[in-house]
């Protein structure tokens, strides 16, 4: 499912306009975007949470030459699923 066909999917189910949908779903997004680069962790219970973890700078090897070179350190995004989707899909 692409972003378009969840807004479809959301206005279907809510009732709504897809324009309302989509307003919807950037919110939902900016915020939790906005909430994962001020450092918190974000958390809907059953569904999962996310989480920033900062990765620490390391070697790597170019694939195509074999060469070491160095990787940067950087902040990565986690989700860890909630027990309701883990179990909805399993």
């Amino acid at each position: 499912m692409n972003k378009t066909e969840l807004i479809d999917a959301m206005a279907a189910d809510a009732g709504i306009t897809k324009a309302a949908a989509k307003k919807s779903l950037e919110s939902f997004l900016g915020n939790v975007e906005s909430s994962l680069k001020k450092g918190n962790r974000v958390s809907l219970v059953g569904f999962g949470s996310w989480s920033v973890s900062r990765r620490s700078a390391r070697e790597g090897r170019n694939p195509s030459t074999g060469k070491t070179i160095q990787i940067k350190a950087k902040n990565v995004v986690k989700f860890k699923a909630g027990s309701d989707l883990s179990g909805a899909v399993n």
